[in-house]
């Protein structure tokens, strides 16, 4: 059984060892500061699922467990084929945790960096995938916050994953600390309020980085310096242009990727906006790879 001597930020479960009297942990998969994510086996679905459960360190940290409450709450309101669904969850006892389906498929960022990028055929389908997820969730008042490559599962369709920073767009206008992850925050999550409310362009915003790094490979802009004072030193999305995309990319793409990573919010397009403007190019594609998707 996992034990926490050694490491008492880690539950150290290893393959057979029961996470829950109904889990069994397969192997790790990963985590963030508040949690732990293992791959497992649901004697209850009798299937694989994914578990996020809560570091024994923080099991009665009230921010953590916040965290994992509003990750639960959003998981319950979203019910969209693109986004990753929750199974259940135990918000209190000796683990809290949630139990998520567990989707096949390799991240959109191993892709890009095992293989470089996308080719037309991979990331136009992706981009309207993604964008019908960000519509809907416009549609229900909800925010995701941390759209990046690394929470995009490429499959058929593609899925959106980890909610534990989304929130109602209330919520998420009213933040005061920079929520999300760094080379993908849009500019008004960078230094909230001063340089702006987070909302659903913000999601825009991060769409259209993850689209730019899958279409050319590398990301729209540099790395900041993380312990830098200066939040313009530390973003570089708040000052400078992003990169130029690929000579090879078509027009209809570069001209939509540049309207998402528009400084001011209200200048960038609505997530059907982006569908819409990429409609065209899927056209262009084999009636073959048309299958699921609407082309006016």
């Amino acid at each position: 059984m996992g034990s926490t001597d050694t490491a008492p930020d880690t539950w150290q479960f290893a393959e057979g060892d029961p996470i829950t009297d109904d889990l069994t942990a397969v192997k790790l998969l990963g985590g963030g500061s508040s949690y732990e994510a293992y791959l497992a086996f649901d004697d209850i679905t009798y299937a694989p699922v994914v578990v996020k459960v809560v570091r024994p360190s923080l099991v009665a940290d009230d921010s953590s467990l916040r965290g994992l409450r509003r990750e639960v709450e959003a998981l319950a309101t979203v019910n969209h084929p693109v986004v990753v669904r929750g199974l259940r969850h135990r918000l209190d006892g000796e683990r809290p945790h949630v139990v998520l389906e567990q989707i096949d498929g390799p991240r959109l960022s191993s892709l890009v960096r095992r293989y470089g990028p996308l080719q037309e055929q991979q990331y136009v389908p992706l981009a309207i995938e993604l964008a019908s997820a960000l519509h809907y969730l416009r549609h229900l008042g909800w925010t995701h916050l941390d759209i990046k490559p690394s929470n995009v599962i490429m499959g058929a369709p593609a899925r959106l994953i980890d909610l534990s920073v989304a929130r109602r767009l209330e919520d998420a206008a009213a933040l005061r600390v920079p929520i999300g992850t760094d080379r993908y925050l849009s500019p008004e999550q960078c230094d909230p309020p001063t340089t702006g409310e987070p909302g659903h362009a913000s999601d825009v915003w991060g769409l259209c980085a993850t689209l730019f790094e899958a279409v050319a490979g590398y990301r729209a802009f540099d790395d900041g310096d993380l312990d830098a004072d200066d939040v313009r030193v530390r973003y570089p999305q708040l000052v400078d242009a992003p990169y130029e995309l690929p000579d090879r990319v078509p027009d209809e793409v570069v001209k939509i990727l540049y309207a998402g990573l528009e400084k001011r919010p209200e200048n960038r397009p609505l997530p059907h906006e982006v569908a819409e403007a990429l409609e065209p190019v899927l056209a262009r594609q084999p009636r073959a790879r048309l299958a699921g998707f609407k082309v006016r």
